[in-house]
């Protein structure tokens, strides 16, 4: 168990250097308010039909968002992922249009992910299946990741996503991935390169047989291994060996299983820390 948590708070704070709204101008789809976009891209949404308005961009038809965006790529404004995620003004309300997994930073959209903390109970404690990513990632190539863990595309819910990733990362079987769990959505504000990055990732636990070997199925694994979570644990506070959101989500996982004492004062700003954005989640109108 740990008593000095100021390693682990680095990463919270790693993954939450954006302030809302700073020098952004807010982002609304018709009228509600979506997310936040950067002055200097104003003269472009403009010229695709938005409308500009006390510190307010307003597309009126949110279904016309995905084609923008698609000229906006066209454009070079930003590397189009081929991938379409949902966009949505609130977590809990269904979608209001559709969007290149690319141009979501651009707007301050909320992006939504899933991770699945893979365990393996053996007479050693706890082991973690860790997978090393394929150098020819976009993002964090050759970086430590989950067993599984991927965006939610456009039309599937956090469950679907997590059997598509599971099959296509880890050749999970879906008869053992019936027994995972959710555990926690964790929340973060991120000034990326591309913009603003709002993700939320909806986390997953699963307890594996010692007999099962994940193999990558898709090339974006190099190889997986078994790990002791005390070592996970070790890799989290001393480095920067993981790709940067995982470390959130074991940071919970160690709360959960008394790695960090949650009870604690750290233990629970550690928990808070993990909310994130969505203290300073833009107001509805």
């Amino acid at each position: 168990m740990s008593t000095d948590l100021n390693p682990f708070f680095r990463h919270i704070a790693a993954c939450n250097t954006a302030t809302l709204p700073g020098r952004r101008l807010a982002f609304h789809l018709g009228t509600a308010a979506a997310g936040w976009v950067a002055p200097e891209l104003l003269p472009v949404l403009v010229d695709h039909g938005m409308t500009h308005a006390d510190g307010i961009v307003t597309l009126p038809d949110p279904a016309r968002l995905e084609h923008i965006a698609q000229d906006m790529a066209r454009q070079g404004i930003y590397r189009s992922h081929h991938e379409l995620f949902d966009v949505r003004t609130d977590m809990d309300l269904p979608p209001v249009a559709r969007i290149d997994r690319g141009a979501l930073p651009l707007f301050g959209l909320m992006a939504q992910g899933v991770h699945l903390n893979g365990l393996v109970r053996r007479a050693q404690g706890l082991h973690l299946w860790i997978a090393r990513r394929s150098m020819t990632k976009r993002l964090d190539p050759g970086k430590l990741d989950h067993l599984v863990a991927g965006g939610i595309p456009a039309g599937h819910t956090p469950a679907g996503a997590l059997v598509k990733e599971a099959a296509e990362e880890a050749s999970l079987p879906a008869d053992l991935l019936a027994h995972a769990t959710p555990t926690v959505n964790i929340r973060y504000a991120l000034d990326r390169p591309e913009g603003l990055r709002r993700d939320i990732l909806h986390c997953f636990e699963l307890l594996l047989p010692e007999t099962f070997i994940p193999r990558p199925a898709d090339g974006e694994v190099e190889e997986f291994t078994l790990i002791p979570l005390s070592e996970a644990f070790r890799l989290v506070r001393d480095t920067d060996a993981f790709k940067f959101n995982v470390n959130l989500v074991l940071i919970d996982l160690f709360l959960r299983t008394g790695l960090i004492d949650a009870t604690s004062a750290g233990g629970q700003r550690l928990r808070a820390g993990l909310d994130g954005w969505r203290f300073f989640a833009p107001p509805h109108t």
